[in-house]
């Protein structure tokens, strides 16, 4: 399955030297983050078509879709380009957990600061 970003949006990506952005995944209701995870234009296109998040796996190198092996589906909510194009907003309905260990978030390590 190959498809085609919108050029508009395309045009105002600023990709890695691998070509990917990331994209920092939040809860749309309470604006809880829940991971970063990496697209690029064909995962960016398929998360905005499909209403699934779609990620591009640099470890695998290969595009996963969030739910397909778990059952802890991302459903796409919005989607929004930060002001300089080099990072992505993705806010979702998370059913489950969004981190791989479990965790509802991959953000509840505890704090890097002593009063964190």
């Amino acid at each position: 399955m190959t498809s085609v970003l919108d050029p508009a949006i395309a045009a105002r990506l600023k990709r890695t030297a691998d070509g990917l952005v990331p994209a920092i995944v939040q809860q749309h209701d309470t604006g809880e983050v829940l991971m970063l995870g990496w697209m690029d234009d064909e995962a960016l296109q398929r998360t905005l078509t499909t209403g699934r998040a779609t990620y591009w796996s640099r470890s695998r190198q290969e595009y996963w879709i969030k739910g397909d092996t778990s059952g802890h589906v991302q459903w796409v909510k919005d989607v929004r380009l930060d002001c300089d194009g080099d990072t992505l907003l993705v806010k979702v309905d998370q059913v489950g957990a969004a981190c791989h260990t479990g965790d509802r978030t991959c953000f509840d390590a505890d704090g890097l600061l002593a009063d964190g």
